[in-house]
């Protein structure tokens, strides 16, 4: 999967304040997203990003 910082990517889950885009800010062994809706920033490894994303909206 070809990712890269700054791209928007929508999770087939939502994040518990409801938002389900995310923004991405650090790509590698672990990928540092940002949720758009409410701010928070979390830390997630790469193979449980690739096997939730829905559609990655490219920058």
């Amino acid at each position: 999967m070809n990712i890269n910082v700054g791209d928007r990517i929508e999770m087939k889950k939502q994040h518990p304040c409801g938002g389900k885009t995310f923004a991405v800010l650090r790509v590698g062994m672990d990928f540092k997203i940002k949720c758009e809706k409410c701010g928070h920033e979390v830390m997630v490894p790469r193979n449980k990003i690739e096997k939730n994303i829905k559609k990655i909206i490219t920058e």
